[in-house]
């Protein structure tokens, strides 16, 4: 059998040629595992690169599957779920019976080439370079006493690198014996998980006037919170018709610092992703994007919290007109799936001086007193305001107990210990029994380890 017709040879050319005829998920391969992996292909062929070269290309591969820690099977799979094309993109508002027939059959010809990539697994990927290497040393009369070159197999991690999602859209996949049958698996999850950077994160941020990933959201949940029911109760309830894609309020959380203000923000990110929900932190500098923002999310299938965190203005802040236009809506009607939720310590948003009160002697302004009214009752335009008053000693004593029992902590003062630690540290709040409570765990741990 000549070189040129090695079965190996013929299946990575064969998987090259597919590859390059895929009509919707070229992106799939834009990603650096995906470019090593084409390179791979390219370097299996005789006389396509040197020895140095190949096994260069095969350490990259191997890199970038260690610092993702994902096997290439799951790699596909996570790049399938979150890739941005016209069939997931018009999925997510449409369901597929509408979906032109020519745009169904480039999908279906993707999947079918996408599960053939997918039957090669990592032991496969380094076999063809093992190949390739021995075939390159034996043409190159490798001396007897020189070891032939030993590539190492990328082996699957102990830990899976896909979501709970993402491992059942896997595990239907192994049952079903061509992809191009999961079509509608793939667009439902398509509809309910969105696709691109909505897909591989539920908490984004706005910097530099774009959307980026937060890799490691704040993990806190509901269940760790107490006291402040009423606001709680209220938050959420506003949040689940926010969900059911009822009429959901803007909603200023006003109120003492560290009651929780923003942790409660957090923790319905955690409690509701799953049902589609994701939050856009927005810093108070970047307001005036905001409008932007909302284009790009106008019509989306998630549902959307716009966070602002500790939020005022100067009298003259542009971006106090910016978040005006959007909570109150313009010429362009109100996204449905959109909801701002601000915190800040200040009722009256728009920082107010005595010398903006009008004088008599004053004659710059006929109405002085409307400018007044209209910085002051700014905070009037959010549909629902909560308030979070400061924690008397039961509400702080309560928030101690509820985090001592989350984190298995019994000890006889801890009471006493609470009230000694929030008098000679920032007074009593949520927060200060948060820091309380961190720095009992560390400390009876560390004296267990000595």
């Amino acid at each position: 059998m000549s070189e040129s017709n090695s079965p190996i040879l013929n299946q990575t050319k064969n998987l090259e040629n597919q590859i390059a005829a895929l009509l919707l998920y070229q992106s799939v391969f834009q990603h650096p595992i995906g470019q090593a992996f084409l390179q791979i292909l390219q370097s299996c062929y005789p006389n396509t690169t040197s020895q140095q070269d190949r096994l260069r290309t095969y350490g990259q591969w191997f890199h970038h599957m260690a610092s993702d820690n994902i096997s290439w099977q799951d790699f596909l799979i996570r790049q399938i779920l979150h890739n941005s094309n016209p069939f997931s993109q018009q999925s997510q508002t449409n369901l597929i019976k509408n979906l032109t027939p020519a745009l169904i059959a480039a999908v279906k010809h993707d999947l079918q080439i996408l599960q053939n990539l997918y039957q090669c697994n990592d032991q496969t990927i380094s076999d063809w370079v093992q190949n390739a290497t021995q075939r390159s040393q034996q043409l190159s009369h490798l001396m007897p006493d020189q070891e032939p070159y030993q590539i190492i197999p990328w082996q699957q991690p102990q830990t899976n690198g896909l979501t709970a999602q993402e491992i059942l859209i896997k595990n239907q996949l192994l049952n079903i014996s061509n992809w191009a049958d999961a079509i509608d698996i793939f667009a439902k999850y398509y509809q309910q998980n969105g696709i691109g950077i909505f897909a591989e994160s539920i908490a984004l941020a706005w910097r530099n006037q774009k959307l980026v990933n937060i890799s490691h959201a704040d993990p806190i949940r509901i269940d760790h919170l107490t006291g402040y029911q009423y606001q709680k109760q209220q938050l959420i309830k506003n949040t689940k018709f926010l969900l059911a894609g009822y009429p959901a309020l803007h909603v200023l959380l006003y109120g003492s610092r560290g009651a929780g203000k923003s942790s409660l923000v957090k923790a319905l990110l955690n409690e509701y992703s799953d049902q589609g929900l994701r939050l856009i932190e927005v810093n108070k500098n970047d307001l005036q994007d905001l409008p932007l923002i909302v284009d790009q999310l106008r019509n989306l299938p998630q549902k959307f919290i716009i966070f602002v965190d500790d939020l005022s203005f100067e009298a003259d802040d542009e971006a106090f007109k910016s978040l005006k236009v959007v909570l109150e809506g313009g010429v362009t009607a109100r996204p449905a799936n959109i909801v701002v939720y601000a915190t800040s310590n200040r009722y009256h948003l728009i920082r107010e001086y005595f010398s903006d009160r009008p004088r008599p002697q004053d004659s710059d302004e006929v109405h002085h007193w409307d400018t007044v009214q209209e910085k002051l009752s700014f905070s009037d335009r959010f549909g629902l305001t909560l308030t979070f008053t400061p924690a008397d000693q039961d509400i702080y004593l309560e928030i101690v107990r509820h985090l001592a029992q989350i984190a298995k902590i019994n000890i006889n003062d801890l009471e006493y210990q609470a009230l000694q630690w929030a008098t000679r540290h920032n007074g009593r709040s949520g927060r200060t029994a948060r820091q309380f409570i961190d720095f009992l765990q560390a400390d009876l741990a560390l004296q267990i380890d000595q």
